[in-house]
């Protein structure tokens, strides 16, 4: 076992490295968004929700370094990776709707004037219904990773995708005011 570790010596300090690196990263990314979390004051649901993106993110690129690292077999790991990749690929083919989403969903966070409890209008005619003003307005009651929770002036929950939000014009009619807790 000791000359297993003085032959791979090398790969060992590399791989160290490679770990403190990706911790550095992760300190320095989660640092950021939670900056801009705050500056935006926006919901720390959705800044968690974008942090564990950040960090599946940098598993995916240290498991990729490491293998590089230690000099795997890419033969044998091309079966195998080619195996995986093509279940894969079918599933995402599949939920093809989920990941558009989720990328929605992280646009949302960084570059949307809108949060929780701002009164939006949502050029969608598949859910325009019209009160009394000829206009539809939705209260933002949550932003999840997948859709948008918002509530019509009579009280029902409309559950609304992300990516449909990027495709639709939405405009911001009111913000929400803590100060004096009024719309």
């Amino acid at each position: 076992m000791t000359t297993f570790f003085i032959h791979h010596q090398e790969e060992f300090l590399r791989s160290l490295i490679t770990f403190m690196v990706v911790l550095i990263l992760k300190f320095v990314f989660t640092k950021a968004v939670k900056k801009v979390a705050k500056l935006g004051d926006f919901n720390k649901v959705r800044t968690n929700l974008i942090i564990k993106y950040i960090s599946i993110a940098l598993t995916i690129i240290s498991v990729a370094v490491l293998t590089l690292i230690w000099s795997v077999n890419f033969k044998d790991l091309g079966a195998l990776l080619a195996s995986i990749f093509a279940v894969i690929g079918v599933a995402l083919f599949a939920q093809w709707s989920i990941l558009s989403n989720i990328t929605a969903g992280v646009i949302i966070f960084f570059s949307y004037p809108f949060k929780i409890g701002n009164t939006i209008r949502i050029f969608d005619k598949e859910i325009h219904k019209t009160d009394e003003n000829g206009e539809e307005t939705f209260v933002i009651e949550d932003i999840r990773a997948f859709h948008l929770h918002l509530r019509r002036r009579n009280g029902e929950i409309l559950t609304y995708p992300n990516s449909l939000v990027l495709q639709k014009g939405v405009a911001l009619v009111q913000t929400y005011n803590e100060d004096t807790q009024d719309l």
